[in-house]
């Protein structure tokens, strides 16, 4: 090919690129400031990734976008010093002086360069994401690839940005954890916690007490579904004191902190199984086959117990960076102590009121013990109860109000309400979806939520840490079902974290995910479609005996057909167009559909009017 024919080749890319990108463009979470520019930045084989060598980090950074970018687009780049001959196309990482904090950065993609500068290399990954961002998806092998030429600046908005994992009741493979680190990264989050102890199983080596996983990591059934469904197949499974350095390395590499939380006084059947001497009645005990919370928990009167958890945390504190660690605190029913004589004579010893005194004692005597350790703690608001420890950190699940409280006490509080952040919860019709522990959480709903409660002012609001989702695992049992649970609703998540409030825009997020599910195809997550699930939104007139019928889905300018004669929808049955009338007793079925095929299940409404009885 001549080089005429190669300039009037790329001229025609370039032009077409510049017609639709703007339309293209979709970064999740979304930046503080982007700018469109004229221009086009033509990535190829001859791209030089220039980084300064002398710097680990920075190299480390030029190596992962090196490999990131051969994975997406089939080119193999090559790393050089800044100080290299010049090159064609460059793309630099620097680290410079910034106003933006630790994780902010500024982009710059013109036709020649992409730069990349940030204070810290936080925000150089940060950056690397949205480049990602930027590459055409559906790129096949021999095309051009061509990133459009922007400016963005930008940081978060709040320092936690994070999601929880289960691994308590079920347990995953080192290989998925990483995997789930990895989709927690390219959202630009950075906690990763990691639920290590339940009633259910242990899954965390303790060298100190070996029978912690030679019997509490296993039980020989496992609760599927509502009711008594049992499934009577062994479960369980721990990680070595070399797994956890591999998945705690593997995730500062991606610049997520591995926050551990190790459950007490509550949530602990599975330790007291092995360890029966250390409850108020001496058991002895099984792991539960069911879900439920359990009365057993650990004896806060009796000392062999705070000797067991300080050797416990011992070796957790050492083996997690993390300068925090969740220590749970929820769910801890007071009924044992009520009857023990070792927590009524502590009672009495410690010059405390009641039992819920009594187990902020029991937090309290923790978090001093991990404050030696160099650690500070973070507990479920249950913590909150009989006062809250010196130094703690709350995480507010039960709804806001702990967060609220524990904000104006002045101790740091991070928002996961089960109201907004439970992603264990139908994100559509039940009936439509797998099984799941019950709510209603659908992704409008998580991206609606509010960290920042407006009865705090002042200093107070300046204790929200962020915002964490979490996926708990009772009716999660494999790595496919955890994705389809968290994605795409960690979407929505990581901007809440990220994205300023006045930056966030419903329509416009949906519009990005259009982008971000085909991201999601390639990466191989099996994220939920349930945003593309008709739902109904019916006025019924009880004088006519009529409805008005509003169809709508979680999705970006969706094409739904419905019908009213009891036949399935197809693309041949009228399209949705607005809200329509119907009379009572009229069954509305409806779905989503694109290029002429059915992308979602069908949703089924019958509308039956109920006469106001005074």
């Amino acid at each position: 090919m001549n080089s005429i024919a190669k300039i009037s080749i790329v001229f025609a890319l370039l032009t077409s690129a510049r017609l639709c990108a703007q339309e293209q463009l979709s970064i999740i979470p979304k930046p503080l400031a982007l700018e469109q520019k004229q221009g086009t930045f033509v990535f190829t084989e001859k791209t030089v990734i220039q980084v300064d060598g002398s710097q680990p980090e920075l190299r480390a950074l030029g190596e992962l976008l090196l490999q990131g970018l051969f994975e997406r687009t089939g080119i193999r780049a090559s790393l050089s010093s800044p100080h290299a001959e010049r090159a064609e196309t460059a793309i630099r990482l620097q680290l410079t002086a910034d106003t933006l904090g630790d994780e902010g950065y500024r982009l710059f993609i013109d036709n020649d360069n992409i730069t990349v500068r940030a204070e810290k290399t936080n925000g150089l990954f940060y950056a690397i994401q949205s480049i990602y961002q930027l590459l055409p998806v559906g790129q096949t092998a021999n095309q051009a690839v061509l990133i459009p030429a922007v400016e963005i600046v930008d940081k978060p908005r709040f320092g936690w940005r994070g999601l929880m994992l289960d691994v308590g009741r079920y347990f995953y493979s080192v290989d998925y954890i990483k995997k789930y680190i990895d989709y927690l990264a390219m959202h630009k989050m950075n906690v990763f916690h990691w639920h290590l102890v339940e009633d259910h199983g242990w899954r965390i080596e303790i060298k100190k007490y070996p029978r912690l996983t030679d019997v509490s990591a296993w039980r020989p059934s496992t609760n599927f579904q509502r009711g008594p469904y049992i499934n009577h197949h062994p479960h369980g499974g721990f990680y070595t004191h070399e797994d956890v350095k591999e998945v705690v390395a593997y995730a500062q590499e991606r610049y997520v902190t591995v926050i551990p939380e190790i459950e007490l006084p509550g949530h602990v059947l599975s330790a007291l199984v092995a360890y029966p001497e250390l409850s108020c009645t001496g058991g002895p005990f099984e792991i539960p086959e069911q879900w439920a919370i359990q009365k057993d928990i650990y004896c806060a009167g009796k000392e062999e117990v705070f000797v067991f958890l300080e050797g416990v945390l011992a070796e957790v504190a050492e083996l997690f960076p993390s300068q925090i660690i969740h220590i749970g605190g929820d769910e801890a029913p007071k009924d044992r102590w009520k009857a023990c004589p070792h927590c009524q004579q502590r009672i009495k010893d410690e010059g405390l009121k009641d039992e819920h005194e009594l187990q902020s004692y029991f937090i309290t005597r923790i978090e001093k013990f991990l404050n030696s350790k160099g650690k500070r703690i973070i507990g479920w608001d249950e913590i909150l109860e009989g006062g809250l420890a010196p130094n703690a950190a709350v995480m507010s699940w039960r709804g806001t109000k702990g967060g609220i409280e524990a904000a104006r006490m002045h101790h740091p509080v991070v928002m996961t309400p089960t109201t907004h952040m439970y992603l264990d919860y139908f994100q559509g019709e039940p009936y439509l979806e797998p099984n799941a522990i019950g709510g209603h959480l659908p992704l409008r709903k998580v991206y609606s939520f509010e960290p920042i409660p407006e009865e705090l002012e002042g200093k107070e609001r300046e204790f929200i840490l962020g915002v964490q989702g979490n996926v708990w695992g009772e009716y999660i049992h494999s790595p496919d079902k955890a994705d389809y649970m968290t994605y795409p609703r960690g979407a929505a998540v990581a901007e809440i974290g990220w994205s300023s409030p006045e930056n966030k825009n419903w329509e416009d997020f949906i519009r990005r995910m259009e982008t971000q599910y085909v991201r999601y195809e390639r990466a191989g997550i099996n994220y939920a479609k349930s945003a593309y699930q008709v739902y109904f939104e019916v006025e019924d007139n009880v004088a006519s005996n009529t409805s008005t019928v509003t169809l709508k889905t979680d999705s970006y300018r969706p094409l739904i057909h419905y019908t009213t004669d009891g036949t399935e929808p197809s693309a041949n049955s009228p399209r949705y167009e607005g809200p329509f009338e119907v009379a009572e007793y009229t069954t509305v079925r409806a779905a989503t559909f694109r290029d002429g095929q059915r992308i979602s299940p069908v949703s089924i409404r019958s509308m039956v009017h109920f006469e106001q009885v005074d």
